[in-house]
């Protein structure tokens, strides 16, 4: 929510800066995300250049078809002479102008006296988005009648705001308000309150308002209030601009009322063309099966049983708390209003909107749980404004409720309170506090919690926090003393240390990259039902495609000797709704597919596993160069994917922790000598180097200490379709010293074994 700080101080007085109430309100109440500075700058005199001026005289330029030459007043002893292209004003307008030297927002340089067309143009009738209080270019802004010329502009509209770009959390819809952020100021800053309490206006001429609520579960109360002889146009220009710097747009006079009053109060309204709905009544209810609604924004929607409906006891006009139908929308020639106070129970409206991916600035504040008390003042303002502004008479008005709720009591105990927060809040302070935010506090600390806090204090800590909010800025910043240290790494948090430790030392640096992701390799992949964007809709099933783009970034930035990996989540499909959280790590490297075997095998060899890849095939990986082992998979990236000679890897972490024992058992060093003897076996091409050596590990017994490829030949000295793969054999026992006989013995057997399974020869 975005609150102007003009529009803020109309209903509480502070001497505290726009920064010193950011600064206030982020300690205790919700997040300010920053001060933004709207508007034309106030430096050095600045605003003194935007007056408020009359059109004398105005004709059309004597070398410009399209341009006005302007005589205006602007509290000067002669006119002033502007040239104008806009056409929207006549004669006797009241208009607002930036004199020479005044400095816009957007425009590169002051603004300067020149000739337009062979005529001296001295300053220029401004229109609202050259001052930053719309988006409107078609015309220039016509002020109200009766404003003296030579005013000082900021003292008509806010040329010049500071807005406070806030976010509550959930439990605090409260402060989705003005009143509400004032109240808080107030009670943070000790300033005064005055929220609006205008006068509601009269019904001289009355008629019945048809309202009937058949759900008042889903609709608690409903107030009807109907007008006649409205007048439907564009809002002034003061309320233009607030809506503008509170990020909203204007729409018409009626429509403006119903999102100012929201602004102001909290409670969303929404008016509806009286004469547009079958016999003038309301009826709330739930969805019939099949029913359909077309809604402002043009979609048709299919609506479900459980979605609560405004309608006209024929159709339903309105999706109730989200956003009103398009046959009952206020136009043009709308003439009769119903304007709807009403409030909502916040569950449904929550599901609902989920379930149609709809939400609105009236939706999000319904699903936190609005105050039901609070629809009686916005009515009430939203009357007086439409009456004011649109020239309406309130004819009829009608309230449905079972019963409005009852204000919860709890008892604090001040001595409580000082304990749990830590620090001395002397009675009088906390019960000050307490009333400052809307609290009542009777004999013996029974506190009674205002309505709009209804739904979120109940309890005598509740209470204890709201004393503490307040405070908090008084608490000492200094660290608690660490006497003792309780606690230890799991296993599974010491391999993740160990992993990215082993990485970094080979030159990785680590990376994080989104666990959502627009598209995946696996079909079932859980895509959310409501994704913020189309780049963030199904969860990640794999680490590489974001190691992928990581890399991509790296080479387009051009960095060089690129290594990334990630140590993350990835989401398996499990079939029952929920995914199968996994750990995987995964990295990309720029040194080709040796340096992905070389990253992998620094791994393995940090957690003492053997590695024994495999061949596999898979889309994302180089033909002939990708490989599979226990726990993960390496090999090239697909040249399709990222040009160029890059190795990648990934491998879960779990699969990896299993085989590592809890304890690791001594083994006494072997003192006898080890005997080493290669080997080179002729074998087909398809024979993969990692069954080879696991055929010998098996043949060669306990006395086979290692056994490794350390050379692959192809060529003319063995046949087609052949290949020769050579080993490296270490025998060595820890009770005698093996000799060269018995050395050979153990040979022959894994030669023997080698020729069974593979039909191996040996290379002479």
């Amino acid at each position: 929510m975005r609150a102007p700080l003009s529009w803020l101080r109309e209903y509480v007085t502070t001497s505290a800066s726009a920064h010193e109430i950011a600064r206030r309100l982020s300690i205790s109440a919700l997040e300010v995300d920053r001060v933004i500075e709207a508007g034309v700058p106030d430096v050095e005199g600045n605003l003194g250049l935007l007056v408020v001026g009359r059109v004398v005289a105005a004709e059309r330029h004597p070398n410009a078809d399209r341009l006005q030459l302007c005589q205006v007043d602007v509290g000067n002893p002669d006119p002033q002479q502007i040239v104008c292209g806009a056409w929207n004003f006549d004669v006797g307008a009241t208009v607002a102008v930036g004199l020479p030297g005044v400095q816009l927002p957007g425009f590169p340089g002051p603004l300067e006296e020149r000739e337009l067309r062979g005529q001296l143009s001295r300053g220029m009738i401004l229109a609202e988005d050259e001052i930053g209080l719309g988006v409107d270019h078609a015309g220039i802004m016509l002020l109200p009648d009766g404003i003296e010329p030579g005013t000082p502009l900021a003292d008509v509209l806010p040329v010049h705001d500071q807005v406070l770009d806030v976010t509550p959390t959930m439990n605090r819809v409260d402060l989705l308000s003005l009143v509400g952020l004032a109240r808080e100021v107030a009670a943070l800053t000790g300033g005064d309150l005055h929220p609006p309490t205008p006068e509601d206006p009269a019904i001289r001429h009355p008629e019945i308002v048809d309202v009937v609520v058949d759900d008042p579960h889903g609709c608690p109360r409903y107030i009807g209030r109907v007008f006649r002889d409205v007048a439907v146009g564009p809002s002034p220009q003061w309320l233009r601009g607030r809506l503008h710097l509170a990020g909203m747009r204007s729409i018409s006079n009626v429509v403006d009322v119903t999102n100012y009053v929201m602004q102001v109060w909290g409670s969303p309204l929404h008016a509806f063309d009286r004469g547009k709905l079958a016999g003038g009544r309301i009826v709330v209810r739930r969805a019939h099966a099949g029913e359909e609604l077309r809604t402002l924004d043009g979609t048709l929607r299919r609506l479900d049983p459980s979605d609560l409906m405004i309608t006209d006891g024929e159709r339903s006009v309105a999706l109730g708390a989200i956003m009103g139908g398009l046959e009952s929308e206020v136009g043009e020639e709308t003439t009769e209003v119903l304007l709807e106070a009403a409030n909502f129970e916040p569950i449904g409206i929550l599901r609902t909107s989920e379930r149609l991916a709809l939400r609105t600035d009236g939706s999000n504040r319904w699903e936190k749980g609005v105050d039901p008390h609070l629809a009686e003042p916005a009515a009430v303002l939203a009357s007086r404004l439409l009456v004011d502004l649109a020239g309406a008479e309130l004819v009829g008005s009608v309230d449905v409720h079972p019963g409005l709720p009852e204000r919860p009591v709890v008892t604090l105990r001040p001595e409580r309170a000082r304990r749990v927060i830590g620090l001395e809040v002397e009675d009088e302070e906390q019960r000050a506090i307490l009333e400052r935010l809307g609290y009542t506090i009777g004999g013996e600390w029974t506190v009674t919690v205002p309505t709009w806090r209804a739904r979120d204090v109940a309890r005598e800590i509740d209470l204890v926090e709201e004393v503490a909010r307040v405070v908090l800025d008084r608490v000492p910043a200094t660290l608690p003393l660490r006497r003792a240290v309780a606690g230890h790494l799991t296993s599974g948090q010491r391999l993740r240390r160990l992993l990215e430790d082993v990485l970094v030392g080979a030159g990785f640096s680590e990376a994080y990259t989104w666990s959502l992701t627009p598209t995946d390799p696996d079909p079932e992949a859980l895509r959310l039902p409501d994704p913020m964007s189309g780049d963030h809709a199904v969860l990640r099933t794999t680490l590489l495609h974001g190691l992928v783009d990581a890399a991509r970034v790296n080479v387009d930035a051009g960095n060089e000797q690129i290594a990334l990996f990630e140590l993350a989540r990835v989401y398996l499909p499990a079939g029952d709704g929920l995914p199968d959280e996994r750990w995987r790590l995964g990295g990309i490297t720029d040194r080709g597919y040796d340096g992905a075997r070389a990253a992998v095998e620094a791994l393995s060899a940090a957690l003492h596993l053997p590695l024994e890849p495999r061949r596999t095939t898979t889309p994302s990986l180089h033909p002939g160069k990708a490989a599979l082992f226990d726990g993960g998979w390496f090999g090239e990236l697909h040249p399709a994917l990222l040009e160029g000679a890059w190795g990648v890897f990934e491998l879960d972490v779990q699969d990896l922790l299993d085989p590592v024992p809890e304890r690791i058992l001594y083994v006494d060093v072997v003192t006898y000598p080890a005997n080493r003897q290669d080997i080179a076996v002729v074998v087909g091409e398809e024979i993969e180097a990692g069954a080879i050596v696991a055929a010998a590990r098996e043949a060669g017994g306990t006395e086979l200490r290692e056994a490794r490829v350390f050379d692959v030949y192809h060529g003319a000295q063995v046949g087609p379709g052949e290949k020769s793969v050579a080993l490296h054999l270490v025998f060595q026992s820890s009770e005698r010293t093996i000799d060269d006989d018995e050395a050979n013995a153990f040979r022959d057997r894994i030669v023997a074994a080698l020729a069974e399974r593979f039909a191996a020869r040996l290379r002479g």
